[in-house]
């Protein structure tokens, strides 16, 4: 299971970091890179739900142009807002 596990967030951080628009590949693959190497199986979950939204609806709600949608308010949304480049 601890491979499997390490799959997935090897698998994840990849995908963060490999979005399509350069804007994102950048908020997300750094958010990827400080963040889920530490993540339980089930933050790793709610991750991966997360980044199957676009990256337009995801790129607005991070930047504070829309709100982001009742349905996806959660620990995983707040610690992407408060994320921060480095």
């Amino acid at each position: 299971m601890d491979d499997a596990l390490e799959n997935l967030r090897k698998r994840l951080i990849f995908r963060s970091g490999h979005r399509g628009t350069k804007e994102m590949d950048l908020i997300m693959g750094s958010f990827a890179k400080a963040y889920v190497p530490g993540f339980s199986q089930e933050e790793l979950a709610a991750y991966e739900d997360l980044l199957g939204n676009n990256d337009p609806d995801l790129y607005n709600w991070i930047t504070g142009k829309e709100p982001v949608p009742d349905s996806l308010q959660s620990p995983m949304m707040n610690q992407l807002l408060a994320h921060k480049l480095v």
